[in-house]
């Protein structure tokens, strides 16, 4: 045994990363985890939405638009990566079926003054689709009455509400604070 060598019973020197550098591994799985959680949670309501809306474009647009009011064709195809062609056709289609409205741009100078496009609130658009989705859970409730093996009047025992309370809408108006779908 050299002289270097610790005796039996002394302690042993141990290199340990500073706490800082701990920390920062902490902070770093935690900040991954939380990525991963809104990535998985934005890629949820993208699904979602692409549900009520048709397709996950139009979900992606809507979703873009919520967050920036007032966007052209082009912003929205730069901040989605979607191709400028596809925003423009898929606007024209939710502007048609009134889930996105539209404004020319005003500018000072002359030229092409572009439109601006801002989504519904999600309220209303849950209001769009509600007595399409009722129906639709009605039919499967009295689905006996619609094969007639049980005879007797089908009735409508599914309502659905949407109150949105909160008011909440990202700054955009909304008219439809308690919007009422009952049958």
């Amino acid at each position: 045994m050299s002289e270097d060598d610790p005796a039996d019973g002394e302690e042993i020197p141990v290199s340990v990363d500073s706490a800082d550098e701990a920390g920062t591994g902490a902070r770093t799985r935690i900040e991954e985890g939380a990525d991963r959680a809104v990535e998985e949670f934005d890629r949820g309501i993208v699904d979602l939405l692409a549900w009520v809306l048709d397709t996950e474009t139009r979900a992606r647009i809507y979703v873009y638009l919520r967050q920036y009011p007032g966007s052209t064709s082009e912003e929205i195809a730069a901040g989605t990566g979607l191709y400028p062609s596809t925003v423009r056709e898929a606007l024209a289609e939710l502007n048609e079926e009134g889930n996105v409205s539209r404004e020319k741009r005003e500018s000072e100078g002359a030229g092409n003054n572009p439109y601006e496009y801002t989504a519904i609130a999600p309220s209303e658009l849950v209001g769009g689709i509600l007595h399409q989705v009722q129906d639709e859970l009605n039919t499967v409730f009295n689905l006996d009455q619609y094969l007639a093996e049980n005879e007797g009047e089908a009735s409508r025992p599914i309502s659905i509400t949407v109150d949105d309370t909160d008011g909440h809408d990202n700054g955009a108006e909304d008219d439809a604070d308690d919007t009422d779908a009952t049958k």
